[in-house]
This record gives structure tokens, sequence and C-alpha cells, in this order.
């Protein structure tokens, strides 16, 4: 099984070389190839889903090869549960990211596609890298395929928001390079092993003072990706001038990086620094949910709308990560999930409605329900989605992030601190936001007098009915049946909890709120 992650992971890189062989002029055959390698990657990701043991605790599927010996560098990749479920979220999207372009994409096809498997392997490489070195490969690798795809297809605008992209990622990527050496030296310095593997740096102990430093330099890095305010001012820039795709890419797995990274490396390693600075960046989580709602209150291009939810929601998975609860943590995996889904799928919406009526203005629309009725089922049911209705995967994360931070306030409280529990009242403000954004925007989409541009325009033809079905059965799956998902996740989560919080906290969750994950679970599951 080991063989067949790799085969996973290095798929996209055969895929750049297969369409590299097709003449230019061979656009849909470039179209298909792109298509079925993307579909083999997913059935191959499922296979690997499927046999991964929830049971067991640590990597699965692992490949460790030396490379750069002299620096103590590995290709070590694997699955555990943290990425696991990442993985099959990135695998699940290729697919269909691809079919979503056939008809927005029509200069460049070679280029555009060669770009999407580029992406895809960068993205899949940092989600299963155990190696710091090869983790730092990878995310720096994503910048230059995401770069070409807003710079060469995206809107008219799209060179200024590239830039500011990149500059943004740039400087936080400089600083956890910094900090990353200097981790490694650490960890020379202390037991005379040169090693780059995650494994061996969660063993560094370093003082209070340094690992505040190496968390801000990490943490910033992480933080400009989610992105968490106040640097959050890149992402709506870069959804309005990228094509849909990008869009897609962006919202469905790019921003997983920033709290993945945080989940894996940031609070790990540094969990001392981590337990000092929890109530600053559980303010900062609450208030990217906060703000991000607002703003996407009062905008009035669709696409803005999206993209500022998306600092909402992302805002519920980091404060799922800090509330070091069995639950919130297991909801913040399952939120990064569920985003990715519903994301991209409003996204594709936006996308679809763009290639008829060549606008993204709200104020452009009405009446899509009368003339486009199949297009606003779909867009009602993601919409409600990423509302949080009950049976969507997005009141799973949401309820289980939310239970998380209560479970963790609660004790406080008792304990004459109410600031978590101030913060965790102010978070379920985010839900009702969000519902009147979302509910907002479709109903000013969707009903009252037509005036959709461009009119007559066509419903959705059987390409884009598929690619929104599969999404739709995936939201409800996640919705409904989560038990399968936070199992996997569980042992992976407790680790988690105990590298960060310590021993006691872990017994403490057993004991107390942590010991009801898998019964709520099944509650979950067996109630909807």
């Amino acid at each position: 099984m080991a063989e067949l992650l790799n085969i996973i992971v290095w798929l996209p890189v055969a895929g750049m070389l297969a369409i590299a062989l097709i003449p230019a002029s061979q656009e849909n055959m470039v179209r298909q190839v792109t298509l079925w390698l993307m579909i083999l990657q997913f059935v191959l990701t499922a296979i690997l889903y499927v046999n991964f043991d929830a049971g067991v605790a640590g990597l699965q599927f692992e490949t460790r090869v030396p490379w750069i010996e002299s620096w103590g560098v590995s290709y070590h990749i694997g699955l555990d549960g943290m990425n696991v479920l990442l993985v099959m979220l990135t695998a699940f999207l290729g697919p269909l990211v691809v079919a979503g372009a056939f008809s927005a994409i029509t200069r460049d096809v070679k280029l555009f596609y060669a770009m999407v498997f580029f992406i895809q392997f960068a993205m899949m490489g940092t989600f299963v890298a155990q190696d710091l070195f090869l983790f730092y490969v990878f995310w720096e690798t994503m910048l230059i395929p995401m770069f070409l795809i807003i710079g060469i297809w995206g809107g008219q605008r799209r060179i200024y928001a590239t830039l500011k992209f990149v500059l943004y990622t740039a400087f936080g990527s400089i600083l956890m390079l910094a900090a990353l050496i200097y981790l490694v030296w650490s960890l020379q310095n202390a037991t005379g092993t040169l090693s780059f593997a995650f494994a061996d740096l969660y063993k560094v102990k370093l003082p209070v003072s340094t690992q505040t430093l190496l968390l801000g330099a990490f943490g910033l890095s992480f933080a400009i990706k989610v992105p968490m305010f106040p640097l959050h001012t890149w992402l709506p820039d870069a959804h309005v001038e990228a094509p849909t795709a990008g869009s897609v890419i962006l919202a469905g797995v790019l921003l997983k990086m920033g709290t993945y990274g945080f989940m894996k490396l940031g609070f790990p390693l540094f969990p001392d620094a981590t337990q000092v600075y929890t109530p600053l960046i559980m303010a900062l989580a609450v208030i990217s949910i906060v703000v991000g709602a607002c703003l996407a209150l009062v905008q009035t291009d669709i696409k803005k709308v999206i993209a500022y939810s998306s600092i909402s929601h992302l805002g519920y998975v980091m404060l799922g990560l800090v509330s070091l609860d069995l639950l919130g943590i297991q909801g913040a995996i399952i939120q990064m999930v569920s985003h990715g889904l519903t994301a991209a799928g409003l996204f594709l919406l936006v996308g679809m409605v763009y290639e008829r009526c060549h606008t993204r203005d709200i104020a452009a629309y009405g009446g899509l329900a009368k003339i486009m009725p199949v297009y606003s089922v779909f867009f009602a049911i993601l919409t409600l989605a990423a509302v949080g209705l009950p049976t969507t995967s997005g009141f799973t994360g949401e309820f289980l992030v939310l239970l998380g931070a209560f479970n963790a306030a609660w004790p406080q409280h008792l304990a004459g601190s109410n600031f978590a529990l101030v913060m965790a009242v102010t978070a379920v403000s985010g839900v009702v936001l969000g519902a009147m954004y979302m509910l907002w925007l479709a109903q000013r989409m969707l009903f009252g007098a037509t005036r959709a541009p461009h009119l007559p325009i066509t419903d959705l033809n059987l390409r884009e009915k598929s690619i929104l079905a599969i999404l739709v059965v995936a939201v409800f799956w996640l919705g409904l049946f989560p038990q399968g998902a936070m199992q996997k996740t569980e042992l992976a989560a407790r680790q988690y909890q105990e590298m960060v919080a310590g021993r006691p906290a872990v017994q403490r969750a057993a004991e107390g709120a942590g010991a009801v994950a898998t019964p709520v679970a099944a509650t979950l599951g067996s109630t909807r």
C-alpha cells in the first residue's frame, strides 16, 4: 500500500508528461486525458482511505528514503488521522475542477491543465510529507502553478491580485524558513542528530521565549494561508480575479494548508508557547469568524461574498484546534473538509452562471429560480450547507467545534475565568451572521423579478449537473454519516491533544467530554 500512496502523489507529474505529448491543437484530448487521470487518482485514494485502519495510531502506508543524507533530509511520506481526510478531499475535488473548466478555459488549454496537475502534485505532497524540508519544498512549489493560473487566466486585475498573493505568501514563507533552520539546528545541538523528520523535531525542548519566536514565524506563514484576521486582505482579490477552477482549488484545498500547518506543525512543535498564547489565537479566530461574516454581508460581488465567508468558516477551524478538546479538534478537521466541499460547489455555481451572463454583480440577477430551476436547486442546497443546516456537513463541523469550545470553556468559567466562554458564545453569532449573508444572497439571486442579463439563458447541462450532484451527495454523506470520518481522526486528535496540552489534559478529556466522542459520532449519524 505504501507504493500506492507514492503513485497517488506522483500521478499528476505523469499527467503533465502525458499531456505534453499531445499536440496543442488536440484540446479535447487534453481535457479527456486530464479528467481520466484525475479520476484514477481519486479511485486510488479511495482505496487507501478504505484500507486506512482507524485503530492504528501513527503513520500508515509510510515510505522513508534518504534524500540529502548529509543534511538529514529524507523523502518521507505517510498518512495519519490528521491528513487522511484532506488527502481524500484533494483527490475528490481534482476531477471536478477539471470537468468544471471544460467550457470555461478556451485558450492555452494544454498549459492550463498542466498547471492543474502541477498544483495537485504540490498539494498532495504538502499533506503527506513527514519531513520538514520536504514539506517546505512542496509548500513553496504551490506558489508557481497558482501564480500562473491567476496571472494567465484571471480577470482584468489579475496581475495585481497575483502579486499580492505571492508577496503575502512569500513573506510568511521566508520567516518559516528561518525558523525551521533554527529548529533543526536546535535538534542537532541537543541530540547530535541532524534530522528534518517531524517525529524527531517534536522531541525538541525549547524555552518558552524561543518557542514564542518560532511559533510566531511558523504561525505567520500559516495564518496568511488560512487566512486569519488581519492577514486576510489578499484573499478576496485572488478569488475575484482567479478563473473558476483557481477559486475552487484555492477555497477547496489551498486554504486548508494553513489550518493543517497549525495542526501538524505550529502547535505541536511549540506547545508551551501555544498554551501561553491560546487566548490571543482564540480571540483572532473569533474575530475572523465575526469580521469575515460582517464583510460578506456588505459585498456586491458574488465571489467576494463566498471569499469572505471562507474567512469566517476557517475561523471555526482555528477555534476548534485551540480549544484542545477532542470533539473540537475532530470538528475542526471535519469543518476543513466540509468547507472544501461547500465552497468548491458555490464557486462552481458562480462560474456556471458567469459563463452565461458575464457578470458577478449581485444586483444584475434576480428570478433565476424561474429561468434556471435546476441551477437554483443546487444553489439553495449548497447555500444551506454553508449555513450549517442539520443533515449537511456544515452542521457537523460547526456543531462539533462549538461543542468543543464550550466543553473547554466551562471548567475555566467554574474556576473564575470567563474569557474562553465569552469567545465561545461570540463564535455562535457567526452562525447567525452566516445565515444572514448566505440566505440574503440566495434571495437576491434566485427570487424576485427576473432581470438576469443576456436573456434567454439555458439551465445546467448534463456535465454541470453531474459535477454538482457529486458534491451534494458528498455534503449529505458527511453530514448524515460522520462517524466513519470521526473514527479515522480520533487517535490523531488525541495525539495532537497530548502533544499540545500534555498528558493531564488528555486524561481529563477521556474522563469527561472527550470520552463521548464516539457516542456523539454515532448519535450524529443515527439521528439524521
